[in-house]
Formats: C-alpha cells, structure tokens, sequence
C-alpha cells in the first residue's frame, strides 16, 4: 500500500513565508488607508487590476473598517445596503458591486482633484520626515533656472545643514525684528517650539523676472502663502506608505522617543489635510518625484 508523501519541507516553509509576507502587506494597505496616505478608490483599483495582490486579497470587511470613522455597526449596514456578502474580498468583487463600491466611497470619501497651475510659484509641504527637503535639494541640483526659497528658521542647525544654503538660522529676535518689518511671506510655529519664516523679498523679485520659484514650507506656511498669493500651487508630497514614512524619521536618528510620537500624531493631522491641496505627489523615488514637481512649475510657461 503507497503511501501519502506530503510537499517537502523547504515548500511548508515557502509558502509560510509567502502567507506571512501577504498578512504583512495587506496589514500595511489597513494602515495606509487609516493614515490617507492612499485613497480607498486607489485600493480598490489596485484589487481590480490584480484580483491576487495584497489589495486583490483585503477582505471588504477590513477594507472598510480601516476607513476613518467607519465601525463595526457603520460596516456592517454599508454592506447590507451594497448587497456584499461578509466573505467576499475586494478582489472577488463582482462588476455590480464593485461600482456600488466606488460610488458610495466617491460620496462619502471623494478624491481630491487637481486644479490648474495658476503661476510659476509652487508651494511644497507634507508631513514630517516625508523627504521634501531631499526632493528640494535635488531640484536645486538639478534644474538651476529653479529659485528655492531659502526660509529663515529659529531652530538649530542639524548635522550637514549650512547657514544661508539650506535656513537662514537667526535667533527669535531676529526673527521677531523680521515679522515687525513685515518681511516674511509667511511665518509659523512649528511643533509648538520654533517658527520658520519665507523672506519675502527674494521671492517678488523672482516671480518679477518670471522665474520658477519653489518653496518648501511647513504645512501652516503654505496655507498662509494661499492668502497672499493666492495664483501659488500647492503641492501634497505623500510618502509611498505609512510605514516607509515611520521608517524615515525612525531612521534619520534626530528626535527622541517622545518626539517621534508626537511628530508622528502631527503627520495623522496633517495627512487629512491634504484635500486641500492642488497637487499630490508621491515620493516613492526622490528623481520621479522632482520631475512631476519640476514639471508643474514649468507648466504655467507652455
């Protein structure tokens, strides 16, 4: 009588592997939609592009209960109303329900739609550690006929940072010296401990001579610049998950513990927000993402 061999043990332990990575990943889209780093409709494309991908894969019901606001109670009643059965996963989605799906997603969490370049000044800003100074940076290095604002900061210099290059450091009565004169553009506490400023003056000169002129600003900056000038583009940089972003200023060693928590609960707030913004890119490679900003910059000339 044969007997029943069983798959080899390097195959158990492959495909434990492969389940493991596949809770991972879709632990990981959960996250990204509760954080906004990634629209609900995206995720839902993704599932439909690729029935088999961490997308393809989420059960509805924890697709919707990572959504803000969205209980139990709250998903269970959608569900009924979409006539969605309780095992279906986004993936196995029929072409009826699917649709149903995308129009109560597009009402109750419309995707922001971006609005036209108005002027050659673009506004950067997005959540702590998402690399707007390195995609600033590379703009500069890149494309010369670029004038970065240079902002005046009371804070500190960081290692590497150079006075004049990357902040003008001033100290805060400097700082309040610059506001009574009404030389800054904008100006905010950030963090609740140092403020941050844009020198107005060579920013008219710039947008005078018709340059492109890039500002990378805090969050409340770019909201101030919109009351000023309001022709300015404002554009959300994204990270391409909400764990890279953790990763990011886990990795760059400049906070402690307590700082990190804080700064992290601050990106949440400022993630939401990002509805009202112009443009959204997302910095999954620092030369992609200068490029599609470079290139909205550039639009306003063609």
């Amino acid at each position: 009588m044969s007997q029943v061999v069983g798959p080899p043990e390097v195959d158990r332990l492959a495909a434990s592997r492969k389940a493991v990575a596949a809770r991972r990943a879709r632990a990981s889209i959960k996250r990204d939609l509760g954080t906004r780093v990634v629209s609900p409709q995206e995720v839902l494309r993704r599932a439909e592009a690729d029935h088999g991908s961490a997308a393809g894969t989420l059960r509805v019901t924890e697709f919707l209960t990572s959504l803000p606001a969205i209980g139990a109670g709250k998903r269970d009643k959608i569900m009924a109303e979409l006539e969605i059965s309780s095992v279906k996963r986004l993936g196995g989605l029929g072409a009826r329900q699917r649709e149903a799906l995308y129009g109560w997603l597009d009402q109750r969490f419309p995707e922001p739609v971006a609005r036209p370049v108005r002027s050659s000044l673009v506004v950067l800003a997005g959540p702590t550690a998402v690399g707007k100074g390195t995609v600033a940076a590379h703009i500069r290095e890149n494309n010369p006929d670029v004038m970065l604002s240079v902002s005046a900061t009371t804070r500190a210099p960081r290692p590497g940072e150079v006075d004049g290059v990357h902040y003008h450091f001033v100290d805060d009565a400097e700082f309040d010296r610059m506001i009574a004169q009404d030389e800054l553009l904008e100006w905010a506490t950030v963090h609740g401990v140092h403020r941050y400023g844009t020198p107005r003056g060579p920013i008219d000169r710039a947008i005078n001579e018709g340059r492109p002129v890039l500002l990378e600003i805090d969050m409340q900056g770019a909201f101030q610049v919109r009351r000023s000038e309001p022709r300015a583009s404002l554009v959300f940089l994204l990270p391409p998950s909400w764990d890279e972003l953790v990763d990011r200023l886990v990795g760059r060693g400049t906070e402690d513990e307590e700082e990190r928590a804080r700064r992290l609960r601050t990106a949440r707030t400022e993630l939401a927000a990002q509805g009202e913004f112009d443009h959204r890119v997302v910095n999954d490679e620092v030369g992609r993402a200068a490029d599609e900003v470079v290139n909205l910059m550039q639009a306003s000339a063609r």
